[in-house]
């Protein structure tokens, strides 16, 4: 099936997370009239759902943007590229790439994220893209805010939309609001490919760790991913303590920016 001519109804699953994903470009102001975006697409279920709920946007909302993936060759992710190029392609959307190599000994989550936007910022500041879209989704900017909060001693996180360069480059995060099970659920419901996507290095343990604690507390409070998440934006800093100078870390793994 051409993927550009697939026909996609808004409703049940579909319609929840298109519509959950235009409210929170609406929220932060995520994309406007003549925005050229760079989507990051590992291959995996978000990007992949980020990037088909990009397209469907284009061809709904009365916005004038333009969009391109951009995947990073790693030496030690596992995927199907060919599957992955091929799937962009069949939806008629620019395809970019780019290398990266790292030592064993460099492979890390922060090192491996860090070297990554790295990439992406230059090829989208290279090709004249002034915002650049990833596929975090609200799991894990709560699972992010936790892992800095107990193990980096800082209250921090991934913030939905991110101006970089005095404004010329924007993060922006369109999943922000959605949690992962929902992105599992709407996946199920399109023709994606299956690229085998594996990182070695994913299983985190502390991230993994925090998720357990999430989804136990969760069973009780079924709106507590929503109320951490609120509650970022709601900071009483009368509350706070002040800022004291720390020990420098010597690895920071945990940082999201």
């Amino acid at each position: 099936m051409n993927m550009l001519t697939e026909k996609v109804t808004l409703k049940g699953i579909i319609r929840h997370v298109y519509k959950t994903m235009g409210q929170a470009c609406a929220d932060y102001g995520m994309v406007k009239d003549g925005d050229r975006v760079l989507i990051g697409v590992s291959g995996g279920l978000d990007s992949l759902l980020l990037l088909k709920l990009f397209q469907m946007r284009q061809a709904r909302i009365p916005i004038d943007f333009e969009i391109a993936a951009f995947f990073v060759d790693t030496n030690f992710i596992k995927i199907d590229k060919s599957a992955l190029k091929s799937y962009v392609k069949s939806l008629g959307i620019e395809y970019i790439t780019e290398g990266l190599k790292l030592k064993k000994s460099e492979i890390n989550c922060f090192w491996c994220s860090w070297s990554r936007r790295k990439i992406i910022f230059e090829a989208a500041r290279a090709n004249g893209f002034n915002k650049v879209a990833l596929g975090h989704n609200l799991d894990d900017i709560i699972e992010t805010t936790l892992m800095n909060l107990f193990f980096n001693g800082e209250v921090s996180t991934m913030k939905p939309k991110v101006e970089l360069f005095h404004g010329k480059l924007t993060i922006i995060r369109p999943l922000c609001y959605l949690e992962k099970a929902k992105i599992i659920e709407a996946v199920s419901r399109f023709s994606f490919p299956d690229t085998q996507y594996d990182c070695p290095y994913g299983g985190n343990s502390a991230r993994k760790k925090v998720r357990e604690v999430i989804t136990n507390l969760e069973a009780d409070y079924p709106d507590i991913k929503k109320n951490i998440f609120g509650a970022l934006g709601r900071i009483r800093k009368d509350y706070l303590l002040e800022a004291k100078p720390r020990e420098k870390h010597s690895k920071r793994e945990l940082m999201p920016e």
